[in-house]
Formats: C-alpha cells, structure tokens, sequence
C-alpha cells in the first residue's frame, strides 16, 4: 500500500500547507513537493495528478478523524452524550490545524462536480456516525420516536459544518470551542430531546 511508504504523509501534510495558503487552483505539484522536501517525481509515485493528492489527503485526514470520534465516543453511555463528544471533537480537529480548517472548509468547495462527488464519497463514514447516533437516541427514547433520521443527520451535519465555515471565513477570530456546549444544545433540541420530566 503506497500509504505505508515513508513518504506518502509526508506530502500529504505538505499539500496541506501549500494548498492552504496557495488555494487549490495555485497550488502546483511543484510547490507541495519542495514544501514535502521531495522530487517532483517522487509525488508521481505516490499520486497520479493534484486531484489524487485533494482526494488522498482527505480520506486521510477524515478517516483518522472518524476514528479518534469513534474511538472517543466509545465510553458513552447515552447518545447526547455521543454527540457532544462527536461536536466538540469536530470543533477541536478543526481549530488545532488552521491550514486543514481552510482545505477543508473553503478548497474542497471549490472543486469540480466530479471532485465533489468523490469527496462526499468520503464523508460517508462520518455521516454514517451521526445517523449510528441517532438512531440510538431515537431507540433510547433520548430523541423523539418520529424523528427522521436522514433529517436529523443533515441538520447536525449542516449545522456544525456552517458553524465552522463561518469561524474559518472570520480568520479563526474567535474561540470556536466555546461554541461546541450551545451548538450541542441547538442540535439535541432539534432532535427533540426528552428529558426525565418530558
């Protein structure tokens, strides 16, 4: 597998940077191998063009994400719960990197249809998360029992997707973690949210 050769993160991490400050459109395979300390060549070992490289870095980055949610999500017990672990981790993967914030929030919008269609290819892991979640509300009796589920899934992903699209547009000027408690609070509502009393 080309992922486990020593060099094949290195110019994923590189083309991070690059097309962060670059943009995607500018963003030359030149620079994102002087910036990864290799040949031009090599990164044609490794990546058949500069999309290769957007797709790659992507499946890279978010199944590492998906994992690390799973991974957190694991020790609770109650799906609000899960999803404020779920929120504040999406909030925290995405201020720790500012030049991943940018690609992911701003360059892989920009992209073409076809591009498109293969970068939602990969948020289907992360959406099939979300829909686990609430599914296990709605079975649990935390969420409403006539909740739609594919509803419910777009209104998180949505939400929390514009929350940090907005905090990246603004130059990361604010603290975006101070908003994964009311975000969280926003989203349970939605979902209808039963409390003891309810």
């Amino acid at each position: 597998m080309k992922r486990n050769r020593p060099k094949y993160m290195q110019i994923i991490d590189a083309a991070v940077v690059v097309i962060a400050e670059k943009g995607y459109h500018q963003a030359q395979v030149s620079k994102i191998a002087k910036q990864a300390g290799v040949a031009d060549g090599t990164i044609y070992l490794y990546f058949r063009n500069k999309e290769d490289i957007l797709i790659s870095l992507f499946q890279e980055k978010m199944g590492n994400f998906i994992e690390l949610i799973e991974g957190k999500i694991a020790g609770k017990t109650t799906a609000v719960e899960k999803l404020l672990m779920l929120v504040e981790s999406h909030l925290e993967w995405v201020a720790g990197d500012s030049h991943l914030a940018i690609v992911t929030q701003l360059e892989l919008r920009q992209s073409n249809k076809d591009l498109r269609l293969k970068i939602n290819d990969v948020l289907k892991g992360y959406l099939k998360l979300i829909d686990k979640i609430v599914v296990e509300g709605i079975e649990r009796d935390e969420f409403r029992k006539n909740l739609d589920v594919r509803l419910a899934r777009q209104m998180i992903f949505g939400t929390i997707d514009e929350t940090v699209t907005t905090w990246v547009m603004s130059d990361a000027k604010y603290d975006l973690l101070s908003l994964a408690g009311p975000l969280h609070q926003m989203l349970v509502n939605g979902c209808g949210y039963q409390t003891a009393g309810n």
